[in-house]
């Protein structure tokens, strides 16, 4: 029998799609995906007025506030953009290279610095513009952090010079002091709160501003690049944490305030207070040029610049200068501890030209607080921009969404799913999500995955149901889907349903799963007829199961086609055939199924064929029966049939009583008699060979008795059955005398049934009759004890009929006696209407009526002779007439006049005369003795 289960993968040999030829490669391929890490940014060209703008122009420098990005181009210009690059402002601060570009921390004001010697600062929201020239080309500039708040208006600026100028305002205007000089060019300088850091030739310097002195310095890492060729980068954290980017070395710089003697061998104090110090709380080497690097809430980003291969052990060379050589710049996310988490190849236009000092990296202020457990709070996410002179590419974190498509791109749509499910991303990308899903399985061929998830991924919408319904029923792998198809919420379309039920019907695999879906789908979902059409040509054909057939007898009764689910279940042997035949009165249908019903259940079908005889008569049974096949021990059947007919009907099946013999002597040996002894409708000598043929001897003798062969039954008993009792009740039951000496002629032959019959034949027949039968010489066993028996017995005969005769003549007398006594009492007459009336009227005498009536009434309770208060003939009362009244013991009363009238006319009828009738009264008293009671007389005639 077919499995019930799909394959794991769906239907076997039935998918139009071609198998890959080449499975190692796949393999390779998933085993490469799972060795590349997810990357945590995703990177985006700055679009707007951008490429216009470097079109005709090369980015030099670019600084990001939390309202807007300003750009800095070769010739001289600084842009103002918004975040979508479309540009705000413009200002040509410059006549050269735009170095450097620095906003307040509320982003208001911006300065810019240049190779033209000049330092401007521009109002945003303003008409404020400070110019201030230097006559060196400055590469440099930060603003305090207060500018707009404070009226100092202080920044710092350094360049070429070697010098690091402090301007602020005051009340004379604009001044300048030099915090730092003598050391060469100064490369850059970050201001945050009140702390300065500033890289030169030499290394990194922190100044306090708060206290006015400078508190350490962090020497330049050995053999880094010089500085004109690869520039030093400083990033403030926050307040207590300088980041500092320098060749091919990292060092993270922490303030603090504890006066210990934490120092390292990588820092030099040079601060006489001690208020303040730096602590190295990490540093590591790259094995790459660093040409930008920023915060990624506890890790780095660091934009990577890949030197040549004969270049990167020679720190000290100069950079690779060879033109259309260079690789593309990579963003890197790095642990303090230099261990690599994603690392991004940027596709910037032109990179192949580029150096490491032609790259640049800045990112949008975030509050460092917002970062926990690896995500960004809504909205304090980081931005970073990657500057190349004709690109500006913006790197922010991936959200959920982002490491959705990421899984999916990579086939683990699993992954993704749950993603999806646990609440990352939009509510809407579960559909995305789980199409695409649906897609790889169906790719993969995991068909049976793929429709296990569908009530999960499709929910209720039943467009995208019936979509993949059809998509599945396209690739003939419609039946693994069926089992999860929904039948309300949503309902599909009927053509939906019908489609899956056939593709059921066709396969021979999933007939089971057909029959269960019919009986669990309501049948308001689908039309049955296209299922039932699919269904009827393979009956009779070898993919015709059986499974398939109660389906096929569950759609006919759907539409209420009752008769072929009949003949169907009677096919299958269903039990519930029965009652399926009460509940649609299928009578009429069984007609060619007896055979199946008895062979299913037959005490049931008996009872259903006899109930129902008038449809199904006897001979159309029985001739079903015979005419059945050997699978079925169709005797037996028609034995079972033909007993409970006969007990319910006798004369129903009265012309198969012959066969019925037959049946009985062979199935049921013990009923065969009663049958014998209640029928009148077998053939005697057919009965009579059958009994001999199957040895049945009691059965032999009844039918012998019913032929009249009663001698040769009586034979039977004494030879065969050897049972005396029994063959002293047959001769008593046949009433013939002479079957009396043809018993005891055939006891004579065997000594021993001689001593029988005297043990039972007392009080039919004279045992000395028997004895003088025997003939002298005879030996009769145990004659001497049966003889003696037979005289106890008859002792004991003699002595209860004397005892019954003294008991019949006890109880005559006494019956006498009783009956004299009951002669002997008087006959009340009268009517009770009148006597109470006449209690009523005599008041005088009320007492002495009462005990009266009293006494009369414990007369009448003791007797038994009453009679009424009229005549019996002429229903006169007795007290009108004053007649003599007549009153028989049977309690009839009349008037002697009646009597006497009535006497004569029976006596004229019967032509009787009685001579006594003068002799004893006078002429007007008749006698007494002659006289009868009429009524009694009369009903005796």
């Amino acid at each position: 029998m077919a499995s019930n289960h799909p394959p794991e993968n769906g239907v076997d040999g039935d998918d139009e799609r071609e198998e890959d030829d080449d499975a190692e490669e796949e393999e390779d391929e998933e085993e490469r995906e799972d060795e590349e890490g997810e990357p945590r940014l995703k990177y985006q060209r700055l679009g707007g007025s951008v490429p216009s703008l470097l079109s005709n122009d090369a980015a030099a420098s670019i600084a990001v506030a939390e309202r807007m990005i300003a750009l800095g181009t070769h010739d001289g210009t600084v842009h103002i953009l918004d975040f979508q690059g479309n540009q705000v402002k413009e200002y040509a601060a410059h006549t050269a290279t735009v170095n450097d570009i620095s906003f307040d921390s509320e982003g208001e004001y911006v300065g810019s610095c240049s190779d033209d010697g000049s330092v401007v600062v521009n109002g945003l929201f303003t008409d404020e513009r400070l110019k201030f020239e230097y006559h060196r080309p400055m590469k440099t500039i930060a603003l305090d952090p207060d500018f707009s708040r404070k009226p100092s208006r202080r920044f710092v600026t350094g360049g070429l010079a070697g010098q690091l100028f402090l301007n602020l305002k005051n009340w004379l205007g604009y001044g300048k002091q030099v915090l730092h000089d003598g050391e060469g060019p100064i490369h850059a300088v970050k201001w945050r709160t009140n702390l300065i850091a500033w890289a030169n030739d030499a290394g990194v310097k922190i100044y306090d501003m708060a206290n006015n002195q400078r508190i350490s310095f962090i020497e330049r890492p050995r053999g880094s690049p010089r500085p004109e060729l690869l520039l030093p980068h400083l990033v403030w954290q926050d307040d207590t944490l300088l980041v500092v980017g320098w060749g091919t070395c990292v060092k993270i710089a922490a303030i603090k305030t504890n006066p210990s003697n934490g120092a390292n061998g990588l820092q030099r104090t040079i601060s006489i207070s001690s208020a303040k110090y730096v602590d190295i709380v990490a540093s590591f080497q790259t094995s790459y040029y660093i040409s930008g690097i920023a915060p990624f809430g506890d890790t780095l980003v660091v934009l990577a610049y890949i030197p040549e291969e004969n270049a990167e052990k020679d720190f000290r060379s100069t950079v690779p200068s060879r033109q259309g050589t260079a690789q593309r710049p990579e963003i890197r996310i790095v642990t303090w501890k230099n261990d690599e988490l994603t690392t991004d190849a940027l596709p910037v236009h032109g990179y192949e030209h580029y150096k490491a000092k032609d790259y640049s990296l800045a990112h949008a202020p975030f509050s460092g607080s917002s970062y926990a457990g690896g995500q960004w709070a809504a909205g304090d996410e980081p931005l970073y921009y990657i500057v190349s002179p004709k690109d500006v590419v913006i790197a922010r974190p991936r959200d959920a969404e982002d490491h959705i498509s990421w899984l999916l791109q990579h086939g683990w749509h699993e992954k993704a799913l749950a993603a999806v499910e646990a609440g990352q991303g939009r509510t809407e990308l579960l559909d995305e999500v789980g199409s695409r899903y649906l897609d790889h399985l169906i790719i993969e061929r995991k068909y049976a995955e793929a429709a296990s998830l569908c009530p999960k991924l499709l929910r209720s919408s039943a467009s995208a149901w019936e979509r993949w319904v059809f998509h599945f029923a396209h690739l003939r792998q419609l039946p693994v889907l069926v089992p999860y198809m929904p039948i309300e919420n949503p309902q599909l379309s009927d053509t939906a349903y019908e489609v899956a039920l056939v593709s059921l019907a066709t396969n021979p695999s999933f007939h089971k799963l057909l029959l269960s879906t019919i009986k669990s789908w309501p049948n308001t979902l689908y039309s049955s007829m296209p299922v039932i059409s699919a269904i009827e040509p393979q009956l009779n054909t070898s993919s015709m199961t059986d499974f398939l057939k109660e389906a096929l007898a569950e759609l006919y009764i759907i539409n209420t086609q009752y008769e072929k689910a009949f003949v169907l279940y009677a096919d299958l042997m269903k039990p519930e055939i029965f009652d399926f035949i009460e509940k649609h009165s299928l009578h009429d249908a069984i007609h060619d199924k007896v055979v199946e019903l008895m062979t299913l259940d037959s005490k049931r079908a008996v009872q259903l064929l006899i109930l129902h005889r008038d449809f199904i008569p006897p001979s159309e049974v029985v001739g079903q029966l015979i005419g059945a096949s050997k699978k079925c021990d169709e005797k037996y059947l028609l034995h079972l049939y033909l007993h409970s007919l006969f007990e319910i009907d006798p004369q129903a099946g009265k012309e198969f009583h012959d066969l019925q013999v037959d049946l009985y002597a062979e199935y049921e040996p013990k009923m065969l008699l009663p049958f014998l002894r209640s029928s009148q409708h077998y053939r005697l000598d057919k009965a009579y060979e059958i009994c001999v043929k199957k040895d049945l001897v009691r059965e032999q003798v009844f039918i012998l008795g019913r032929m009249g062969n009663v001698k040769q039954a009586l034979a039977v008993i004494i030879n065969k059955l050897e049972d005396m009792e029994e063959a002293v009740e047959f001769v008593t039951m046949q009433h013939d005398d002479d079957l009396w000496e043809e018993l005891i002629k055939q006891c004579l032959r065997k000594p021993e049934m001689i001593g029988m019959l005297l043990e039972h034949t007392v009080g039919n027949l004279d045992p000395l009759y028997i004895v003088k039968k025997v003939p002298d010489g005879l030996e009769i066993p145990r004659l001497r004890d049966r003889l003696v028996k037979i005289i106890t017995d008859y002792r004991t005969e003699t002595s209860l009929r004397h005892g019954c005769n003294d008991i019949l003549k006890t109880d005559c007398v006494n019956l006498l006696v009783k009956y004299y006594n009951e002669a002997r009492r008087a006959v009340h007459l009268g009517i009770e209407e009148e006597g109470n009336r006449k209690k009523e009227d005599d008041t005088a005498f009320g007492q002495k009526v009462e005990r009266a009536s009293s006494s009369i009434k414990t007369m009448e309770l003791k007797s038994k002779t009453r009679g009424g208060g009229r005549c019996c003939l002429c229903f006169d009362p007795f007290y009108i007439q004053n007649l003599s009244v007549v009153v028989f013991f049977c309690c009839h009363a009349y008037h002697i006049s009646c009597l006497i009238g009535a006497s004569d006319s029976m006596n004229e009828a019967s032509n009787a005369s009685d001579s006594d009738d003068d002799s004893e009264n006078d002429d007007t008293q008749p006698s007494r003795s002659g006289m009868c009671c009429v009524l009694c007389t009369t009903a005796g005639r």
